[in-house]
């Protein structure tokens, strides 16, 4: 017969999943052990296996987890009545504030997604791609055309506004919510060619 599920199992496998994340960040996914993953959580070796069947299947959930939650966020933006400048801006923005508290989950999404399989690599990669088209099709209506009016211009200008947001993260990781806003502006202007957002 099989084992009933824990009425808490949601809330355990969330914070298995929070704790693995820094697990993996401070000590890297090659080196860590489900051993030190179940110890950091307080949690037996056998009892973490009861979550998830491997190391790989546990840095896809937290990946999924976080990529996917991202994703949503930001597609759930509602631009209808916005011209495309302040939609840009409320993308930038949101991102930025996704970002908060997701450190360990966003410093291991390159290593991560490279350690999985095709299969879960695709899925991955799907998430990330849609939110380069989405901050594309905003960018393609307010920056200027010689940023944008190529298919590699486009591709270069959104890749590097992301590129921007990562350098924040990485830098700023204990900004608040103003300093994010104030940094989301910033970028804003500087892709719009403004003095100011």
């Amino acid at each position: 017969m099989a084992r009933p599920i824990a009425k808490d199992h949601s809330e355990k496998r969330a914070h298995i999943l929070r704790i693995a994340a820094r697990v993996f960040a401070d000590g890297g996914i090659a080196r860590a052990s489900m051993a030190q993953v179940a110890e950091a959580c307080g949690i037996s070796k056998a009892n973490i296996y009861h979550y998830y069947d491997s190391k790989d299947a546990l840095v896809f959930d937290i990946l999924d987890s976080y990529l996917r939650t991202l994703r949503d966020r930001l597609a759930q933006l509602d631009r209808q009545g916005e011209n495309p400048a302040s939609q840009l801006l409320r993308f930038v923005n949101e991102t930025l504030l996704a970002y908060e508290g997701m450190d360990a989950e966003h410093q291991i999404q390159t290593d991560g997604i490279a350690s999985l399989g095709c299969k879960e690599q695709e899925i991955l990669k799907s998430y990330q791609r849609d939110m380069v088209v989405q901050l594309g099709d905003i960018l393609r209506f307010c920056a200027p055309p010689n940023l944008v009016g190529t298919k590699a211009g486009l591709k270069a200008t959104t890749m590097s506004v992301f590129g921007m947001l990562n350098w924040f993260y990485m830098w700023n990781r204990n900004a608040t919510q103003v300093d994010r806003t104030r940094y989301a502006e910033h970028v804003t202007a500087l892709v719009l060619g403004r003095t100011s957002a």
